[in-house]
């Protein structure tokens, strides 16, 4: 379940202020300032889905909430049409296309995407000589439907919510408490590396 996938993220902001009602370890969760983001760039993620899967914090949280959708094949797919694109080697090419097009637009896909037919079968001919830009159509048709859908839904789920709200806002035991056995620090936020 979503709630389920939220304690099974870790940490992502510190928030400077402090109300100690922490979860009954008494220990608070440590984050290195490596792993910080700041509000600002939180705020721009809600510019657009570029800033917002172009941030490693940024795209975790996402594909974190995706994967609570049971939709995460989008944004894996994205990804490595991304890494495709930056292969080097020629003779690499076609192995990781193949790769590519068995996991997410082949008929037995096991992550299949929602691809129109026509780009599906655009896409199956541009197996025949491997480009880096034979994904190029596809990515793009993946990347607005994740724009128009569920990074409209992102935006409004407490993925994002817990991260955007201002430093030290709704601190007190009733706003601490995520679930009935688990409580949190409000000097930390939730949201940030998938499992």
């Amino acid at each position: 379940s979503a709630k389920d996938m939220k304690h099974r993220l870790g940490f992502l902001l510190q928030k400077s202020d402090s109300c100690d009602y922490s979860s009954s370890q008494g220990k608070k969760e440590k984050i290195s300032s490596s792993q910080r983001v700041s509000q600002e760039e939180v705020r721009k993620w809600a510019d657009s889905l570029e800033n917002l899967i172009h941030h490693d914090r940024g795209l975790a949280a996402f594909r974190a909430f995706l994967k609570s959708e049971y939709s995460e094949e989008n944004i894996e797919f994205w990804v490595s049409c991304e890494d495709y694109k930056k292969t080097k080697s020629p003779a690499k090419l076609s192995p990781k296309a193949r790769k590519i097009y068995d996991e997410f637009i082949s008929v037995q896909a096991t992550k299949e995407v929602n691809l129109d037919s026509c780009t599906r079968e655009k896409t199956s001919h541009n197996m025949l000589e491997p480009t880096l830009s034979c994904f190029d159509e596809a990515q793009r048709k993946i990347f607005t439907l994740m724009e128009k859908d569920s990074y409209r839904r992102f935006l409004k789920s407490p993925y994002y919510l817990d991260l955007v709200s201002p430093p030290g806002a709704g601190c007190g035991p009733e706003n601490c408490k995520r679930s009935h056995t688990h409580t949190l620090d409000c000097n930390s936020n939730i949201i940030s590396q998938c499992a």
